[in-house]
């Protein structure tokens, strides 16, 4: 018997066959993953985990008994090596093949490594996966200095973690700011602050031109500029590649991601996308894009779930992104994606303040730093469509709430 395959144990396949079981979905349902661990929450990684305030335990998306009361099959430390569109079968790397009736691709994406001499010596690490971040924190015991590369969520959560844990860091950025594709300036400039407020070093507009070994062993990096930095350990978050290999192989569309429509559709209509490999029209990008995030992972496996099930409940759901850096939190809301302008709500010098970004005068994104109320609020006002005035997004003591009633 047929039934729904899922190739990718991340937060999209997971809640995908969650959502399945949820709305009735009585057919056979596989869950095929390529590492050997039961499916766990990626954000904690870089964060609570490395911290050692939270247990591998504690952060699997779902338990054991779950999937056996769910009836949801397993097959762990396999992948997906092909895709036979005609027969509706899947081949596993183990050799097996399966029978589907409906394929949900949530491949995921791997990490960008670095492009530069040296970078497979011991000591050269990146952080995706709950083995990588084992034996980063292993590392991490007999360690001094630390080079970050990439100054992203990535690499400032880890910088965070690392500087807490008494050790020296410096992180190198390429862009002329932190955080410069996702936040508006000010907000990179409170981080960048922040992070040296700590005594990391942050240089941005540098690149590395090689990591420097001896016998393979890691002893620093030089910059493009001819600077020499000494360093134990190395690790890399400068972005990651959409896992579309297998569906590209099997004819399907893709453009930096496996190409879906507002109900995960892919270009075959029996096969479906969701989470960090998928790329969509997305309503408040209003272009084509892929998004890197829980809420994105989730709320489209959703969508994609409700197809299989008959039930055709399109995504639009308003993206939202954090990152918890020392003990600040940054929340954002919507894209600030062709955005004409922002307002800062609050005072820039304390350490609670939010920037509100507008495309003529419609609300299209909200950046809060410790100001879970604005963040809240103002993620309620992007879901309803409800926009306030310049004036009223920049005072301070105007309850934006009220906009809602």
């Amino acid at each position: 018997m047929t039934g729904v395959v899922i190739v990718g144990g991340g937060q999209a396949g997971c809640q995908c066959a969650e959502n399945l079981r949820l709305e009735g979905y009585d057919g056979p349902i596989t869950l095929v993953g390529e590492e050997r661990h039961l499916p766990y929450q990626r954000p904690p990684l870089s964060k609570d985990y490395l911290l050692g305030k939270t247990t591998a335990e504690r952060i699997l998306y779902r338990p054991r008994q779950f999937y056996d009361q769910n009836a949801v099959a397993l097959r762990l430390h396999e992948s997906a090596t092909a895709i036979d569109t005609r027969r509706k079968t899947v081949q596993l790397s183990g050799g097996d093949s399966l029978s589907w009736h409906a394929l949900v691709l949530a491949t995921g994406a791997r990490v960008q490594k670095m492009p530069v001499a040296g970078a497979d010596a011991d000591g050269v690490c990146y952080l995706r996966t709950l083995d990588d971040v084992d034996d980063i924190g292993q590392r991490l015991e007999k360690t001094e200095q630390v080079v970050v590369v990439g100054g992203g969520f990535i690499g400032l959560e880890f910088a965070a973690v690392a500087r807490r844990l008494g050790r020296q860091v410096q992180v190198f950025e390429t862009m002329e700011r932190v955080m410069a594709r996702v936040v508006a300036p000010e907000i990179s400039h409170y981080f960048t602050r922040l992070h040296e407020s700590h005594g990391v070093e942050i240089h941005c507009a540098t690149s590395l031109a090689e990591i420097v070994e001896e016998g393979g062993r890691l002893k620093g990096v030089r910059t493009r500029q001819g600077h020499f930095v000494a360093a134990d350990l190395v690790v890399a978050g400068i972005g990651v590649v959409p896992n579309t290999q297998l569906a590209s192989k099997a004819g399907l569309d893709c453009d930096n991601g496996i190409v879906v429509d507002a109900f995960g559709r892919t270009s075959h209509q029996d096969i479906y996308a969701c989470g960090d490999c998928a790329v969509y029209e997305h309503p408040f990008a209003a272009r084509r894009i892929r998004l890197e995030s829980v809420q994105n992972a989730a709320d489209q496996a959703r969508a994609v779930a409700a197809s299989i099930n008959g039930l055709e409940k399109p995504y639009k759901s308003v993206p939202w992104f954090w990152s918890d850096q020392y003990d600040v939190k940054l929340q954002m809301a919507g894209l600030a994606i062709g955005c004409d302008y922002h307002l800062v709500r609050g005072d820039m010098n304390s350490d609670s303040f939010s920037l509100l970004h507008f495309r003529g005068e419609e609300l299209r994104a909200i950046e809060a730093v410790n100001a879970p109320r604005d963040y809240i609020v103002g993620r309620m006002l992007l879901e309803k469509g409800v926009s306030p005035s310049r004036q009223q997004a920049a005072d301070k003591e105007f309850n934006l709430k009220s906009l809602l009633v």
